[in-house]
């Protein structure tokens, strides 16, 4: 009897044990991931964050975990998603891609970290105090996107030299981005003598309104603004693009990879990924304040030689020489 105690007892106390161990172990660190599209637009970059994260040694799943909150293109719901990941408290909320999200995030909170990656000066966003020491809670990537629009339209010139007329494709309900992409955009047109008309999108159903404008406007080229929610709407695009045989140039090369003509920009997938490393160093205990704001240093022209041909271009051989990639 005593013997069957003994080992009822002992039984017992092993199956506490792993319980009380586990119950030892810290909590897994979660990260906010906040974001103005969708998952589906986002699937080779969402690759890239994780990649970044397991860089540091985070794994999603196994010693991280990751809450999602997508706007949908819909960047007034950007708010309240960033508040929800605040109530969570979540560990650091990344919030990579756009413009809206990293505002919604640092408005949601003053103390918890924000890695944000934006093509803005984010100086001038007031996101941080300076690029070297961000001050505050957030750090991030600046991608420059911006500061490429001139270099983006002349491009653009050399490719469709015959161009005069060129559409200009803005979703106005990012006012801040569409209104520093017009100022850009229209002072490198006087330079290069070239007319300017604006259209706008922030629906699918918008962008076929924008595109029948440009056809009726006879529109020489399509000049897309770098825009979350447009770049959500690649694919469409560039099928319009080419069903309405209108050059257009980008700021990314998911565009002529879906078809498009032409990209030049930073390779957003490169931005996620340094976006990942910044969150897994956060989470290993780094502070924002000390982590200097990244900005991007590779730049890609992607020329799609297939889609040229059939808009019936000749690609100038000095165009075809210093491009990043030429999809045939």
């Amino acid at each position: 009897m005593i013997r069957r105690e003994f080992i009822t007892l002992l039984g017992g106390a092993a199956a506490v044990w792993p319980l009380a161990a586990r119950a030892q172990q810290p909590a897994m660190p979660v990260i906010g991931f906040l974001n103005a599209t969708s998952p589906e637009a986002n699937t080779v970059r969402l690759r890239a964050f994780r990649q970044g994260l397991k860089d540091t040694g985070h794994v999603e799943g196994e010693n991280v975990a990751i809450e999602y909150r997508w706007a949908d293109s819909q960047f007034d719901r950007l708010p309240e998603l960033a508040a929800e990941l605040v109530r969570r408290r979540v560990a650091v909320i990344a919030a990579p891609g756009a413009t809206p999200a990293a505002l919604a995030a640092k408005a949601a909170t003053t103390t918890i970290p924000v890695v944000f990656a934006v093509s803005e000066d984010p100086v001038r966003l007031g996101l941080v105090a300076s690029l070297a020491r961000p001050g505050g809670n957030l750090t991030g990537i600046n991608f420059l996107n911006v500061e490429l629009l001139a270099k983006r339209l002349e491009l653009l010139r050399q490719l469709v030299p015959a161009a005069v007329r060129v559409a200009v494709l803005v979703n106005p309900a990012d006012a801040r981005n569409t209104e520093t992409t017009l100022r850009e955009v229209e002072a490198a047109a006087r330079a290069m003598q070239l007319q300017i008309h604006v259209v706008r999108a922030s629906t699918s159903h918008d962008i076929d309104a924008a595109f029948a404008t440009v056809v009726h406007q006879r529109s020489d080229a399509l000049f897309i603004a770098g825009d979350a929610f447009l770049n959500s709407r690649r694919l469409q695009l560039a099928l319009l693009a080419a069903r309405h045989a209108v050059p257009a140039s980008y700021g990314s090369r998911d565009y002529p990879e879906y078809g498009g003509l032409m990209s030049y920009g930073t390779n957003l997938t490169d931005a996620f990924r340094q976006a990942g490393l910044y969150t897994g160093r956060i989470l290993k205990g780094a502070r924002p304040a000390d982590l200097p704001v990244e900005q991007s240093s590779k730049f890609e022209l992607v020329i799609n030689h297939q889609t040229a041909r059939i808009l019936g271009l000749a690609v100038p051989p000095s165009l075809l020489a210093t491009a990043d990639e030429v999809i045939e």
